[in-house]
C-alpha cells in the first residue's frame, strides 16, 4: 500500500507508515491508499478519489478550525438552540465588523481580552488588551473575554490539547483519543492587569513558552508530571488527588467537543455531498485547545487544522506514536489493484473531459 505526504513535514506519520509496510509514492501519483496533506484539497483532487483511498481532511473543515468560523456557527446554534446549551465560548467578537458590539459590551464588562488573528496558530499576533483602543481596526481578528479565573497548578496557568478523530460527518462519528497533553506557562500566573503583557504568563502555547528560558523539558516518557507539559492523564491523577472529581470534568470535556462539532456538521457534511465521490474518503484529526477555570468549568479556545505532530519530548513521542497509530487502525485501509485503479482512471475520463476544473498547479487549496 502507498501513501503520499503533501505541504507537511510529518516524520512520525512517515515511520509509522513505513513500519507497517506501506511506501511513500510521488507527489504527483493518483496510485496511493493515503494522502495526508497540511492544508485543505481542491474539490477536483477529492472529485477523482477511488473508493479505497483516504484524505486528511474534509471540504470545509474550516468551519471548525477558523476562529471567526468557529464562534460564528456555535453561536448559530446558540441562536437555535439556547445559548445555556451551547454556552462554552467566551463571549467573542469579529473585528472590524463587530466593534460597535464590542464597545457596548465594554461599557458594562472591562475585560480584559485576548486578541487572536482569525487563521493564526502557534501563538502568533496574540495579545491581551484593556482597552478598546488597543485593538486594530484594520486587521481581521477574534476578540474573546480572557477567562481570568483559570485552575493553576503549583501556581501555573496551563490549557489542554485534545485529540479528537472524525471518521464521517453524515452520519456523525466522532472518537476523542483517551490521552492528551497538558501544557503550561512559564510564569506563575497573577491576574492583576499590570501584567498583562507577559505572554509566558498567560498564553499556554509550546512555541511561545518553549523560548522562555524557565522552560523545563520533559525528558523521561515514563515520567509524565514533570516540566512544562504533562500528559492529560497525569493532570486527571493530579486532580483527583486535590480532591477534584475528574469523572465530571472528562464529561463536560467530551460535552464542549460533540456541540463545538455538531454547530459545524451541516455545512460539512453538505460539502461532503457535493464533493467527496465515496463515503469513507475523508476523515480528520482535529486538535481542540481547551482551558478549564477554577470551577472545573472547560473553554474551548480554539480548533487546530492538523495538529502539531512534531516530537520534541519523550513524552511527546509516546502519546503522539500512540495516538497516530490508534488513528489508522481506525480509519482502516483497503489493498487494490493497481490495474483496478487505471480502469478506474480510463473510465473517468469522458466524464472529467471538457470540464472547467480551473488550475491544477497543486492539489492543495489555500483555504
Amino acid at each position: 500500500m502507498a501513501f503520499k505526504i503533501i505541504k507537511t513535514d510529518c516524520k512520525l506519520l512517515k515511520t509509522i507508515l513505513v513500519s507497517h509496510g506501506f511506501h511513500e509514492t510521488h507527489p504527483n501519483s493518483s496510485d496511493f491508499n493515503l494522502m495526508w496533506t497540511g492544508s485543505h484539497l481542491k474539490p477536483y483532487v477529492l472529485r477523482s478519489l477511488s473508493e479505497f483511498q483516504k484524505v486528511n481532511h474534509f471540504p470545509r473543515s474550516y468551519e471548525l478550525t477558523r476562529k471567526d468560523r468557529l464562534y460564528k456557527n456555535v453561536q448559530r446554534l446558540q441562536q437555535l438552540k439556547g445559548v445555556k446549551h451551547f454556552d462554552f465560548v467566551p463571549p467573542t467578537f469579529i473585528f472590524p465588523a463587530e466593534f460597535q458590539e464590542f464597545c457596548t459590551y465594554y461599557l458594562k464588562d472591562k475585560g480584559p481580552f485576548i486578541v487572536k488573528p482569525i487563521a493564526s496558530s502557534r501563538g502568533r499576533g496574540i495579545f491581551i488588551a484593556t482597552h478598546p483602543d488597543q485593538i486594530p481596526l484594520d486587521d481581521q481578528l477574534v476578540v474573546c473575554k480572557y477567562v481570568a479565573n483559570p485552575l493553576v497548578v503549583d501556581g501555573f496557568k496551563f490549557d489542554l490539547r485534545i485529540y479528537v478523530a472524525v471518521t464521517s460527518y453524515d452520519p456523525l462519528v466522532i472518537y476523542m483519543y483517551e490521552e492528551g497533553l497538558a501544557r503550561f506557562a512559564t510564569v506563575k500566573y497573577q491576574a492583576a492587569l499590570k501584567y498583562s503583557r507577559n505572554q509566558c504568563m498567560h498564553l499556554t502555547n509550546y512555541s511561545v513558552n518553549k523560548k522562555n528560558q524557565e522552560y523545563v523539558q520533559n525528558d523521561d516518557a515514563d515520567v509524565e508530571d514533570y516540566g512544562n507539559k504533562w500528559s492529560l492523564g497525569a493532570l486527571l491523577r493530579y486532580l483527583k488527588s486535590e480532591g477534584h472529581d475528574t469523572s465530571a470534568l472528562m464529561m463536560r470535556l467530551e460535552d464542549v467537543i460533540v456541540k463545538a462539532i455538531l454547530s459545524v456538521e451541516m455545512p460539512i457534511a453538505s460539502a461532503c455531498k457535493m464533493f467527496q465521490p465515496h463515503k469513507g474518503n475523508c476523515f480528520e484529526l482535529y486538535g481542540f485547545d481547551i482551558i478549564i477555570d477554577d470551577t472545573l468549568r472547560p473553554w474551548l479556545l480554539e480548533v487546530n487544522l492538523s495538529p502539531s505532530l512534531a516530537c520534541d519530548s519523550p513524552l511527546d513521542f509516546k502519546i503522539k506514536c500512540h495516538m497516530l497509530s490508534d488513528l489508522l487502525s481506525l480509519v482502516g485501509f483497503v489493498c487494490h489493484d493497481p490495474m483496478l485503479r487505471q480502469l478506474h482512471t480510463t473510465s473517468g475520463r469522458s466524464t472529467a473531459a471538457g470540464s472547467g476544473s480551473g488550475s491544477r498547479d497543486s492539489p492543495v487549496s489555500a483555504a
